[in-house]
């Protein structure tokens, strides 16, 4: 089955979060496909990490590098149309790229963010629970 994954989980998984065993239990024997902005989220995402004083300029780059390390296959999304959802829903352009990389692959989401979770039920995304 392949399934797409936001920043959110991967991060769980490379910082040894909470719900690591959640995301790698869902997603096992899968193909995770996310869109091509994947990495530089997952880089501002470990610089936000690191200002809140939770991981040292080392720590960021062996996470970079971990996750770098997970398989994924990373597409291109029609931006425009990401672009509307964001603007219709109220969320960040980067959470609207997983969201049209759904609607594209016709795969389900999965994702730690809450308020990313609502928007795709309402797009009829299916989101892994």
């Amino acid at each position: 089955m392949d399934i797409v994954s936001d920043a959110s989980a991967f991060l769980a998984v490379v910082l040894d979060e909470e719900s690591r065993e959640w995301v790698i239990e869902r997603t096992f024997d899968c193909t995770v496909v996310s869109p091509e902005v994947l990495p530089y989220e997952i880089a501002n995402a470990l610089i936000a990490v690191k200002r809140k004083g939770r991981l040292t300029d080392r720590e960021i780059l062996k996470a970079f590098d971990i996750s770098q390390r997970i398989p994924v296959r990373l597409v291109s999304v029609r931006v425009r149309d990401a672009l509307r959802i964001a603007v219709r829903h109220g969320i960040h352009a980067y959470d609207a790229f997983y969201l049209q990389c759904c609607v594209e692959t016709k795969l389900p989401l999965i994702s730690l963010d809450n308020r990313m979770r609502e928007v795709a039920k309402s797009l009829s995304i299916k989101v892994v629970t």
